[in-house]
């Protein structure tokens, strides 16, 4: 049986006004709230090069140097098909249609992890529970880090704000081959916290994932290019994926400014979604190639109240999300740049470590 945490959703102004706005905007503008031509271009562009990327990487093994780019390239696609594919996918906001996306939902599964466990503990314990410690899986306590205060201090997170840039990139290695695994036999997405019983098709998936991409990834790579660059180029390949997804979504939450709760405290004294708005932080909003490179995924709070909308309208709705949070005194958090963002984050860790 889990603990659970509740919010006061007795009375809902803050979103009343906002629902409001948002829909008119909608309505007024006659657009729909799942993705457009600027998404579906994305996906077109983003899929092809991804695929030119992997086929490069296996066969121009005439110089390990070319190999060592494709892979680099290769790991920075794959980043963006998780930003601005299978994120909209995984919410439902893709497209209208749930088949399609359930298939871009499962664009995580070329990543090598798994779409199933990522829908529960990002969609329903992530956005429902953001940074409440003992809930919110993404600042789950962790044995070499500490993400908020409410968070034992060990002696050797003083230094977490310099080993954060060796140790992040092994993120998604440990993701593909341990956390899923963790996971999957425990029945557990974070602790107290089982998801719903796997059916045979989920299992089969699961297993069909993990040796599907070892043998695409790795064996077949063995085989065309060989053992050595092949570890050098799945290493890449999982480094730059790893700190380019890591980076961005820690720039979300676990940075100065958004604040962080405990599920001991068991009811949240304020409407959820201000809650929302409080725990979450902008970066880089007016930068074009960072918002397209990203998913939108820049736009965080504005994802955290209409998860379901795609990430295309974000920058629309960021006008009627800030002009309510000014009505209701509540704080937005935002970053001008990419820059202060990852510099508030390592200001936000050095913190944590130094104290208690």
């Amino acid at each position: 049986m889990r603990e659970k945490v509740t919010f006061d959703n007795s009375s809902t102004p803050f979103m009343d006004s906002l629902n409001e706005k948002v829909e008119n905007y909608f309505r007024e503008n006659n657009l729909i709230k799942t993705g457009d031509w600027r998404l579906f271009s994305k996906t077109v562009i983003i899929i092809p090069f991804h695929i030119a990327f992997y086929v490069l990487m296996i066969t121009l093994n005439f110089n390990p140097i070319f190999n060592w780019i494709s892979a680099l390239l290769l790991g920075f696609s794959s980043a963006l098909i998780g930003f601005n594919i299978m994120h909209d996918g995984s919410h439902g906001g893709y497209s209208g249609n749930k088949f399609l996306n359930l298939i871009m939902a499962h664009s995580m599964n070329l990543l090598g992890a798994e779409a199933y466990f990522w829908k529960t503990k990002h969609n329903v314990l992530h956005h429902t529970y953001t940074n409440i410690d003992g809930m919110d899986d993404d600042i789950a306590k962790h044995p070499l880090f500490r993400f908020c205060e409410q968070q034992e201090r060990k002696p050797f997170h003083r230094l977490q704000h310099i080993y954060w840039i060796i140790l992040y990139p092994f993120t998604s290695i440990f993701w593909v081959y341990f956390t899923d695994f963790q996971k999957y036999f425990t029945g557990e997405i974070i602790k107290n916290f089982k998801y719903p019983k796997m059916n045979f098709n989920q299992h089969f998936i699961f297993w069909f994932t993990k040796i599907a991409y070892t043998y695409i990834y790795f064996v077949l790579p063995i085989q065309m290019i060989g053992v050595i660059p092949t570890i050098v180029c799945f290493i890449t390949m999982h480094f730059v994926l790893s700190i380019v997804l890591i980076i961005v979504f820690q720039l979300a939450h676990v940075v100065e400014g958004p604040t962080f709760a405990s599920k001991e405290e068991e009811v949240i004294e304020k409407e959820w979604a201000i809650h929302q708005v409080e725990t979450t932080a902008n970066f880089a909003t007016d930068n074009k190639i960072v918002n397209w490179i990203v998913g939108g995924l820049n736009f965080q709070v504005e994802h955290h109240l209409f998860p379901k909308v795609s990430h295309v309208h974000y920058p629309a709705l960021s006008k009627f999300v800030q002009e309510t949070c000014r009505e209701f005194g509540v704080p937005y958090h935002n970053f001008n740049t990419f820059r202060s963002a990852v510099v508030s984050h390592v200001k936000h860790l050095q913190h944590l470590g130094a104290t208690a």
